[in-house]
């Protein structure tokens, strides 16, 4: 009797996910329109490199000789740094940016531009978190110091008791480390798993890639300032760390957000299958969040974002249609008795995330 309950479930399963694929292909159809970028999101675009460039060049050539608006600049930056990675670089390297791969192949270099590299971010954020959303030792994005405890399923020690409370401190590191350390040690961690095979990349070109890419950010972000502003050098790598900080504190507030919340799940992979329990995109229900769905501008500085339930269920669509589509994944989801979680604010997400470091940090 039980097998043929969870025959039957993992049939309701399969049929949730092929109703709601053709529900969003025939909203998609009825409206004519493309599942990429659009008008918009090209505006998007050149806004957010705005937000980050016209600081940087402002730095430089404005002739500003206060310490606190320099810094003002930089973490003007941060917020741009922030915003490349949430609305451009993501959907440039899901190649959900536009039907044209060349074009979404040239945009996923932009996280070159904030420190990072393209092969690093899809195989642990479109291969292993979009696969193993919220699984212990398979999602990338629960991987931490080994102070801050993100799953029930990672070993608690003591230190932990407090992390709802010194955890906010450390999330505006996060971008800090992909600039200097963290790129060169997940390369050799996706070799060794070997992951770089299944894309057809040979670690040493992307060695020399990743090498390349670092030089050159740290010639424009570092050593320019030095040589054209007449400010200590130790000023200029305030403003660097203040721009990477703000950059990691947003970051870090709109993954954690999504995932390590009150509502979600944190599945458990048996060692002998390697299989997750639940169909794919019911796993993606029950361990992803939506938040503060009806605030535009939000939406719009966090790629989408917020509609975190949406951009797992269809990578592959532009996240400027997941306002559209959300009311159709919500229903159908309903109809199958499947969870949609959702908060109705930022602010309440936080809060949602503060209250589970706190229940991890005893549990």
């Amino acid at each position: 009797m039980a097998e043929i309950l969870k025959t039957r479930f993992g049939q309701q399963q399969r049929l949730f996910f092929s109703t709601l694929r053709q529900r969003v292909d025939a909203y998609f159809k009825t409206n004519e329109i493309s599942k990429h970028g659009n008008g918009a999101m090209v505006f998007k675009t050149f806004a957010m490199f705005a937000i980050y460039l016209v600081p940087y060049f402002l730095i430089l050539f404005g002739g500003y000789q206060s310490n606190l608006l320099l810094l003002a600049l930089c973490i003007v930056m941060g917020v741009g740094m922030a915003g490349i990675g949430l609305s451009v670089m993501h959907d440039a390297n899901h190649g959900s940016y536009s039907k044209n791969p060349n074009v979404n192949k040239f945009l996923s270099f932009s996280i070159c531009l904030i420190g990072g590299l393209p092969i690093n971010w899809q195989l642990q954020h479109n291969v292993l978190h979009h696969t193993y959303t919220n699984v212990h030792e398979h999602d990338g994005d629960l991987e931490g110091p080994s102070f801050l405890r993100f799953s029930p399923n990672m070993p608690r020690k003591k230190v932990h008791k407090f992390q709802f409370l010194y955890a906010w401190f450390f999330y505006g590191f996060i971008t800090v480390a992909w600039s200097t350390v963290k790129d060169f040690k997940q390369l050799a961690r996706f070799r060794k798993m070997e992951l770089l095979q299944t894309q057809n990349k040979k670690f040493n070109s992307q060695l020399t890639l990743l090498i390349i890419a670092k030089a050159l950010y740290y010639v424009y972000v570092v050593l320019i300032p030095m040589l054209v502003l007449d400010v200590a050098w130790w000023k200029i790598l305030i403003g660097v760390f203040a721009m990477h900080y703000t950059a990691g504190m947003i970051l870090s507030m709109i993954f954690q957000s999504a995932h390590v919340v009150e509502e979600a799940s944190f599945p458990v992979v048996p060692a002998e299958t390697g299989n997750i329990e639940n169909d794919w995109a019911v796993h993606q229900l029950y361990t992803t969040a939506n938040f503060a769905q009806r605030s535009r501008l939000f939406s719009w500085y966090v790629g989408g974002l917020n509609f975190q339930v949406e951009h797992h269920l269809f990578p592959n669509i532009c996240h400027v249609h997941y306002k559209k589509i959300a009311k159709i994944v919500e229903e159908t989801a309903r109809e199958f008795n499947f969870p949609y979680y959702t908060t109705p604010t930022f602010a309440s997400a936080l809060w949602s995330h503060s209250k589970m470091l706190w229940r991890l940090g005893r549990a």
